[in-house]
């Protein structure tokens, strides 16, 4: 990395900023549509929120356990470019649910609780007020609370595991646009039997994508190497040291690291923060247990691949872990004891750190200034087309409770800008002018910038994000991949002309809508969103 990017010791710390003070629901599910719009919906189950529908709109459901009659909103849909939000009707309850995006830009989200739990919900990026969801009711072939989903390279999107669901199923899009599922029937996989204990600490279990195809789960504990299509693990790891358990509702966070496809492809996961081992039950007698302050590095295709261990500076419970264009990672949100779940966390966290993974051990997190909003439980946080991270949510109560309790449902909406966007930093920061639209793989493409000071060619890069679905501190579906091929040409004083190379294969970065940053020694660019295929 370039001496821009190696240190934020300049004064320049990122600075929050608050955008709403109520959007009227607290945003425990988060995703950016490729029209620079982002859902957020909380859950349906809890009574009233603070926001109405529109036109007298009501939803009338009699397996609601709270109100059978609701006129308010759980779901909204906000416009970063304005700055502006509408409410979305959602009918079932989308209580720790999960999400992906489909390759047409199409969000699909999956379970839930109560009548909800074998319901797909769809929603289209579109503009007109009347653009809503779309719900198709016993669409999962089984109950899928706290489950996670990956898109798969040929389009399809997997779901794995829930409450007391050891098994995994498939979701693909029928000719007609309407729901179906591949089969229809659940498969098992025992991996997540195995890793259930006490606290169920398997719940929203890490699953990711990897380079040759098949997918890298992590449960509690441990983490395997596990192939879909044959149904059969193929590697299994060393259990992360220390044995803190890292998955709901302990509630650690988990990244795949970018891809760069300029050296050997060593895929190399990140996990950091949980809670200690029975966490979840100390918090019934009183007790809120330390944190987990340790990260872990695991190196995939190592011969004996070992858990490389690295301290934060402060323990963390309930973090976002989001990938930054420049390779950085923020780590966001939170509380230093306790665990996840209704009123069991306290001493929140509020100042997000950045992690470098290229500095020296000793150098690699830096501590930023912390927001004025504690985000708990039911909180997330999400990487904007602009670099910024978008924070909402943070509900640690069964209902929306605003009053005598430590940590108030917060239905605010904020900010966080990075380091990398101070204005010192302006006369580095590529704007791209032009772009292809659509990125085929192993093919050329190009694009046009302009920097005010151009330092040298070694320093550019491109980076194509695929924006995660993120909710209870995983980020599903979250990519980067550093592109090959970089050939930069000079147009006129501070225009360049810059050639890259599509993905080598959909395993490496599956079709769909991605985010393309430039990265003009360590700023990046905004990003602008190119269809893959």
């Amino acid at each position: 990395m370039s001496q821009i990017s190696s240190s934020y010791s300049d004064g320049h710390q990122g600075e929050w900023r608050l955008l709403h003070e109520s959007i009227g629901i607290s945003a425990m599910h988060m995703q950016l549509l490729k029209n620079n719009k982002v859902v957020m919906f909380d859950r349906t189950d809890f009574g009233p929120s603070n926001l109405s529908l529109p036109g007298r709109r009501c939803r009338y459901d009699p397996n609601d356990t709270v109100l059978k009659k609701d006129c308010t909103a759980h779901s909204i849909l906000y416009d970063i470019r304005t700055n502006t939000f509408r409410p979305l009707m959602v009918q079932t309850d989308t209580w720790c649910s999960s999400g992906a995006v489909l390759p047409d830009g199409t969000l699909v989200q999956t379970g839930g609780f109560n009548d909800g739990d074998h319901v797909v919900r769809t929603l289209a990026p579109c503009n007109g007020e009347n653009c809503d969801w779309v719900e198709f009711l016993r669409a999962l072939s089984e109950r899928r609370w706290y489950a996670s989903n990956q898109i798969l390279p040929d389009g399809r999107i997997i779901i794995v595991g829930g409450r007391a669901q050891f098994n995994y199923e498939f979701y693909h899009r029928n000719s007609q646009g309407g729901s179906s599922s591949s089969s229809h029937k659940a498969v098992w996989l025992n991996f997540l039997r195995e890793t259930r204990d006490d606290d169920e600490n398997n719940l929203y279990p890490f699953v990711h994508l990897l380079p040759d195809g098949n997918l890298f789960i992590f449960a509690n504990t441990r983490s395997v190497v596990f192939d879909y299509k044959q149904n059969r693990i193929i590697r299994e790891f060393p259990a992360i040291n220390g044995g803190d358990p890292r998955n709901y509702p302990s509630s650690g966070s988990l990244v795949l690291l970018p891809i760069d496809e300029n050296r050997p492809i060593e895929p190399e996961i990140m996990l950091c923060g949980g809670a200690s081992r029975n966490a979840f039950q100390l918090v019934k007698k009183g007790t809120f247990s330390r944190a987990a302050s340790t990260c872990g590095r695991l190196k995939i295709t190592d011969e004996q691949p070992t858990w490389k261990m690295e301290h934060m500076p402060m323990p963390r419970v309930m973090s976002d872990m989001l990938l930054l264009p420049n390779d950085d990672i923020i780590i966001i949100n939170g509380a230093s004891s306790g665990t996840a779940g209704w009123e069991s966390a306290r001493n929140p966290v509020t100042r997000p750190l950045i992690y470098n993974p290229h500095r020296e051990l000793t150098r690699r997190f830096s501590v930023m200034p912390a927001s004025p909003r504690p985000r708990l439980y039911h909180s997330a946080a999400i990487l904007l087309t602009d670099g910024r991270i978008l924070v909402g949510g943070s509900n640690p109560h069964i209902y929306y409770n605003f009053s005598g309790v430590d940590y108030p449902t917060d239905l605010s909406l904020e900010s966080f800008s990075p380091p990398y966007l101070a204005s010192v930093y302006d006369h580095y920061r590529p704007r791209i002018t032009e772009t292809d639209e659509v990125v085929h793989y192993t093919q050329s493409f190009y694009l046009r910038f302009t920097v005010p000071t151009f330092l040298k060619m070694s320093v550019v890069s491109v980076r194509l994000i695929l924006p995660s679905f993120t909710t209870h501190s995983f980020s599903m579906n979250q990519r980067m991949v550093v592109l090959k091929g970089i050939r930069i040409s000079r147009v006129t004083s501070n225009t360049y002309q810059l050639a890259a190379n599509g993905p080598s294969t959909s395993e490496i970065a599956p079709p769909g809508y991605y985010l393309l940053f430039v990265v003009h020694s360590g700023i990046p660019s905004s990003g602008m969103w190119i269809k893959l295929q």
